[in-house]
């Protein structure tokens, strides 16, 4: 290594500014560093080695430094970097959106690129919008807003924000917000006066349909991450929650906008969330896992039928005018490629699905704690809600708790982060089940511990 880790820890704390991060805290903190990667582990500067259970932010699907997508993108650097989209086309690109066509649900035929997924369901929301005004601008010019769940999150980026409803997130950015039209959240676990699931999400589409009753004529879409709620803390829907949502949309002349960012590329059990429950959306915004953590790539995949609204001669203005520069970047789309691949040569979701099973059974021992009070699983994403009582379901005051839990699994050799009073599993998806073990043991010892340390029993 060039360079001393203290010389790197003063440098990262004098230049950069992290995300979601904050730096009053952080420059207190004695930094992880990390330098390289192999298999499911990650090794920071002074040669330590952690287990990645947040797949890197939950994008790593194959492992670190694997042998076939590094051969893909050496094998496209020496061909060519970079060229633009904008009025030409390149291979990768090409290639890739068309697998992406073979693969995604039925009827998701067109492919618009961007780099995050913040930037797939910005491109989501504003086709969804000009869609209708492409259409017939006069009968449609109230179809300007968009619905989302309590407790969504669907990026970072203004209209990303705008259809997000995380209060601790977004509340700062109010004044620069498009109006978003909320709806209940299946939150099963935190919902008063429902005894199962199905009668939580019973309400919750009842009140989904009295919304679109009296508002659907100015609803231009509704965008729902499939299955689960990912940086809301895990929230997993009840099973036919999402099949009833597309049914409202249909019915209401909505369009429904899959948010598959987290979700997909087999994180849940299936390569694409809705699957699941037969739903085609009419917009999917997909990322994150895409490239198997490899580079920065997303994509807003659309049907022919609103594709071809935005079909005309160049006078009728009627033209998409968004993109990015890196839009269809060569390397991205070339390592993407490669990963879905061999997502499909080595029957990876097969494997997620077995995992997933053993995954449930390690996952059910933490329940021995009596500050768990919530375990939300679904394929290789688990949520454990930590709390302060479980009869109440009260949770720590102090948010230090779940700092330090964190902290204790770090130092026992494993990363993961909280979400809220929520600690979150996110393993890379070619994780062996000795693995899954360790990572669960890691943070069941970790949550004893520090709760022991806070004398609360």
């Amino acid at each position: 290594m060039p360079y001393q880790k203290a010389e790197l820890e003063k440098w990262d704390k004098e230049y950069v500014w992290h995300p979601f991060t904050q730096m009053k805290a952080y420059r207190q903190s004695n930094p992880l560093i990390i330098e390289r990667g192999e298999g499911s582990y990650l090794y920071d500067v002074e040669g330590n080695k952690y287990l990645d259970g947040y797949a890197s932010l939950w994008v790593n699907v194959h492992g670190h430094n694997d042998p076939e997508l590094n051969t893909a993108l050496h094998i496209q650097v020496e061909k060519l970097a970079h060229s633009t989209l904008l009025g030409s086309a390149n291979v990768p690109s090409i290639l890739l959106a068309k697998k992406l066509a073979e693969i995604t649900p039925d009827s998701l035929s067109k492919v618009f690129y961007s780099d995050t997924g913040s930037a797939a369901v910005e491109i989501a929301l504003k086709i969804a919008y000009q869609y209708w005004q492409n259409l017939d601008s006069v009968k449609y010019k109230n179809k300007s807003k968009f619905i989302s769940l309590n407790e969504a999150y669907h990026g970072d980026t203004i209209g990303a924000v705008s259809v997000g409803g995380m209060d601790l997130f977004h509340r700062i950015f109010k004044p620069l917000l498009f109006e978003r039209i909320p709806t209940p959240s299946p939150y099963t676990y935190r919902m008063e006066g429902f005894e199962t699931e199905e009668q939580a999400s019973a309400y919750c589409i009842h009140q989904l349909e009295k919304l679109l009753q009296n508002k659907g004529e100015e609803v231009a879409g509704l965008i729902i991450e499939p299955l689960v709620q990912g940086a809301a803390g895990i929230i997993t829907h009840p099973p036919g929650f999402l099949k009833q949502v597309e049914r409202l949309c249909k019915a209401y002349g909505v369009l429904l906008i899959c948010d598959e960012v987290a979700v997909g590329f087999g994180r849940t059990g299936t390569l694409f969330a809705c699957e699941q429950e037969d739903v085609v959306p009419d917009i999917m915004c997909v990322g994150k896992g895409i490239t198997g953590g490899y580079m920065p790539l997303a994509a807003t995949l659309t049907t022919e039928q609103i594709f071809n609204a935005f079909l005309a001669h160049p006078d009728e203005n009627k033209t998409f005018f968004h993109g990015h520069t890196y839009t269809g970047n060569q390397l991205a789309c070339a390592v993407a490629l490669r990963n879905i691949e061999l997502i499909e040569e080595r029957e990876l979701i097969r494997s997620v699905k077995e995992k997933a099973k053993v995954f449930k059974r390690y996952l059910l021992k933490l329940y021995e704690l009596p500050n768990v009070g919530d375990i939300r699983q679904r394929g290789l994403m688990a949520g454990i809600e930590v709390v302060k009582d479980r009869q109440t379901k009260s949770v720590f005051e102090d948010k230090k708790v779940m700092g330090d839990i964190i902290l204790a699994a770090r130092q026992k050799g494993l990363i993961i982060r909280e979400l809220g009073p929520v600690v979150t599993m996110m393993p890379i998806l070619s994780m062996t089940d000795e693995e899954l073990k360790r990572m669960v043991e890691i943070v069941y010892e970790s949550i004893k511990e520090v709760i022991a340390r806070y004398k609360v029993s």
